[in-house]
């Protein structure tokens, strides 16, 4: 055998230098760029915000008789906190409980049948499920002012005025059209692959519902439950209309006790709403992302 054979091949040197640009990081390049429109443009919208919050809370800390006479951007000169007390000294803690209750309700009442009929409708496809959940669409065109005389009439007839009953079934029902399309759109993300493996592995509809679709749908539930929450926190013309005692009266309803036919103790009634606003932004600030990931994915498929 000769010395040529025996010979190992010398390692072909390849160049370190990239043939072309690696189009990551030119994308990576690019995201850094500074857009200062976008910049002036959110310190602009961060300002729309703040200045309100800002006067709301500085009102809130100043005495009844220099509320009227002083400019609300100017911190006042003796900060007080006589307003909160006197709020939470007027049955705050009363109207807190009924509208906890009333959003839980409301919550649970929406889940409990939207999902199941999401499900259905994405999952169905025949004609009734589809004429049905057309149907059930109607309800985000119909504005609650122009049936709040039948739903009256219907909660007369029942014995359900006065109560919390009386404010939790209409705004469940209200919140279950948005609630039912947001669900739609994030169950139809699922692939139908991962159906058809559950279904050869023997699985059952109902089996399908709470081992795949729901752990698959997070974010749409969470959305969902921010929303429902939203409209139960927020609402005011179902407690006016279907409500008359202190029993069950909300914190929509409290801001009431300080409004007379004499005149309105400002400095209270804004802290009133800085306190009943402080549960649902904290919720807020804990489910953000689900919120808006589950209202993107409204106008997906």
């Amino acid at each position: 055998m000769s010395h040529d054979t025996l010979r190992r091949p010398r390692p072909v040197k390849t160049s370190a230098r990239p043939s072309a640009v690696d189009p990551g990081r030119r994308r990576r390049h690019w995201t850094r760029r500074p857009n200062p429109l976008a910049g002036a443009g959110s310190v602009l919208w961060l300002v729309v915000v703040i200045i309100p919050i800002y006067a709301m809370i500085s009102v809130s800390l100043t005495r009844q008789d220099e509320a009227l006479g002083n400019n609300a951007l100017k911190p006042p000169s003796h900060p007080t906190l006589d307003n909160y007390n006197t709020v939470l000294h007027n049955g705050f803690g009363h109207f807190l409980l009924n509208t906890l209750l009333v959003a839980a309700s409301v919550v649970v009442i929406v889940l409990a049948l939207c999902v199941p009929l999401s499900y259905v409708a994405v999952r169905a496809r025949t004609f009734w499920s589809g004429a049905t959940f057309r149907l059930f669409l109607l309800g985000v065109a119909i504005p609650a002012q122009a049936v709040v005389v039948p739903l009256y009439l219907m909660i007369a007839k029942l014995n359900l005025y006065d109560s919390l009953l009386a404010i939790i079934l209409p705004t469940a029902a209200f919140a279950m059209p948005v609630s039912t399309l947001i669900l739609t759109g994030t169950m139809r993300d699922i692939s139908e692959e991962m159906y058809e493996a559950m279904a050869l592995d023997g699985a059952s509809t109902t089996r399908m519902l709470f081992q795949l679709v729901i752990p698959m749908t997070k974010g749409g539930i969470s959305t969902v439950v921010i929303y429902s929450a939203l409209q139960a926190w927020n609402g005011f013309l179902f407690p006016l209309i279907f409500t008359q005692s202190d029993g069950p009266r909300v914190l929509t309803l409290g801001l009431f006790n300080y409004v007379s036919q004499f005149g309105v103790n400002i400095p209270a009634l804004l802290a009133s709403v800085v306190l009943s606003g402080i549960p649902i932004f904290a919720v807020y600030l804990v489910a953000r992302r689900a919120l808006v990931g589950g209202l993107m994915g409204v106008g997906g498929k």
